[in-house]
C-alpha cells in the first residue's frame, strides 16, 4: 500500500458541516475554485441525457440470448460511457437504504464523537474532511469516512464508527454483499474482452485484492456556483460501486466535451470503470473524469465502493489483446506505483490513466 510520510494535516483541519451549520454566507476562499473548474449551466448536456441503465435481472437467465443481451448492454456502456446504472443486482434493497441512512445518522452526531475517528495523511482511515497535503490547496466541500475491507489484514473494525449503534453490523453486511456483485462484473468485464472468466480477479490478485469505503457527507453550500463537492477525477483503481444519494443528485460524468449530471434511479448501483480496467483492457474500456456539485438547498450522502487490485501485482495489458495492430498502449506497472505516480506528478482527471500511454 502506499502511504506518505506527512504524520499531520499541513493546515488545521476544518470539518465543512460546521461551516454549512454555521450559517455562513460566503465560503471560505480555500474552497473558491479557478474559474475554469467551477461548475457552470452550459457545460451541461440537456436534462434528457443520462448515463445508461442496464438490468442486470437477465445476468444469470437459462436463455443465452438474453444473458447475451445483458452482457452487450454492459460492453458498450463500458467502452463508451465508462459509467452505467444497474437494477436488480441482487443486494437487499432494505440493506441498501439502511447502510445510507445509518451513514447520514453518523455524520449528524456530535462534532465531538465524530472526531474519535479523525484521519492523518497517513492513510486516510478515518473521518476525514480534505485530501492531499499540499500547504494552500483548493479544498472540496465535503466531508467524508474512509475504512478498509479487504484484505482481511488491513480490515480493523475497531476504527469503524461504534455509533450509531448498528453502524458496523451494517457497514459489515453491506460490504459483503457488494463484493459480490464485484465478483459477477468482473466476470462479466472478462467474457467482454473476449478473455477467460476468471482472468480480471486473478489479475487483480485473486483473494488478495484490495476493497475499501469512501463515505461521502456534502452539506449544503451557500455559493455552490464557486465551488465542487469533488474535484474532476478519475477512479485510480479497478472499478467503483457507488450508492447515490435516493433523492438529490449531484455526481456529474464527462461525456466528450460537456457534463452530463447522472439521475439517480431508486434502489438502482452506479458503476464507474476506473484506471486499471482502462489498462488491462489496452483502452477498450473507459476510465472517465468525473466530478460532485453541491447545492445550497439540501445535503448529500453517498457510498463509494473501490474495488481495487494488490497493491504490489503488476497490472498491465492483457497479452490476448495486443496484436501488431494494437500494440500495448501502457507499461506495466504495479497499482502502487501508479498511485506513486499520481502523486508525484500532480496529475488527475483524464490525464491521470492517458499519461502512461506510450507513443505508438
Amino acid at each position: 500500500m502506499v502511504v506518505t510520510t506527512l504524520q499531520s494535516w499541513p493546515e488545521p483541519v476544518v470539518r465543512v458541516q460546521s461551516l454549512s451549520d454555521s450559517g455562513i454566507n460566503a465560503i471560505p476562499e480555500c474552497y473558491v475554485k479557478p474559474i475554469y473548474d467551477r461548475p457552470s449551466s452550459l457545460d451541461l448536456q440537456s436534462k434528457e441525457a443520462n448515463i445508461p441503465l442496464i438490468d442486470l435481472a437477465n445476468l444469470d437467465s437459462d436463455d443465452p440470448t438474453l444473458r447475451k443481451a445483458t452482457m452487450d448492454l454492459i460492453s458498450a456502456a463500458s467502452h463508451h460511457w465508462g459509467f452505467f446504472q444497474v437494477i436488480n443486482h441482487g443486494v437487499s434493497y432494505r440493506l441498501m437504504e439502511s447502510t445510507r441512512r445509518i451513514w447520514r445518522e453518523f455524520f449528524h452526531l456530535p462534532l465531538h464523537v465524530k472526531q474519535a475517528y479523525a484521519n492523518s495523511p497517513t492513510t486516510y482511515e478515518g473521518y476525514g474532511s480534505r485530501l492531499g497535503v499540499a500547504k494552500g490547496a483548493k479544498l472540496d466541500w465535503s466531508d467524508y469516512f474512509f475504512l478498509h475491507f479487504l484484505p482481511v489484514s488491513m480490515r480493523d473494525v475497531r476504527k469503524w464508527p461504534a455509533q450509531p449503534l448498528s453502524c458496523r453490523e451494517l457497514v459489515g453486511e453491506y460490504n459483503e454483499e457488494v463484493m459480490k456483485l464485484c465478483g459477477r462484473l468482473m466476470k462479466v468485464f472478462s467474457l467482454n474482452l473476449g478473455l477467460e472468466e476468471d482472468y480480471l480477479e486473478n489479475a487483480f490478485g485473486g483473494e488478495e485484492i484490495g476493497a475499501s469505503l469512501r463515505v461521502n457527507f456534502y452539506p449544503k453550500c451557500p455559493q455552490p456556483d464557486l465551488t465542487l463537492g469533488i474535484s474532476p477525477h478519475s477512479d485510480p483503481g479497478g472499478f467503483t460501486i457507488l450508492l447515490p444519494d435516493d433523492h438529490v443528485s449531484g455526481l456529474q460524468v464527462r461525456k466528450d466535451d460537456a457534463w452530463v449530471t447522472v439521475k439517480p434511479i431508486p434502489n438502482a448501483f452506479i458503476i464507474n470503470l476506473a484506471d486499471q480496467l482502462q489498462v488491462i483492457s489496452n483502452a477498450k474500456y473507459r476510465s472517465v473524469e468525473h466530478r460532485v456539485v453541491v447545492n445550497s438547498n439540501e445535503e448529500r450522502v453517498s457510498l463509494a465502493f473501490f474495488y481495487n487490485p494488490r497493491g504490489d501485482i503488476l497490472i498491465q495489458p492483457a497479452e490476448r489483446l495486443i496484436t501488431n495492430e494494437e500494440p500495448a498502449l501502457y507499461p506495466p506497472m504495479t497499482f502502487n506505483e501508479y498511485r506513486t505516480f499520481i502523486r508525484l506528478n500532480g496529475l488527475h482527471g483524464k490525464t491521470q490513466v492517458e499519461s502512461l500511454k506510450s507513443p505508438r
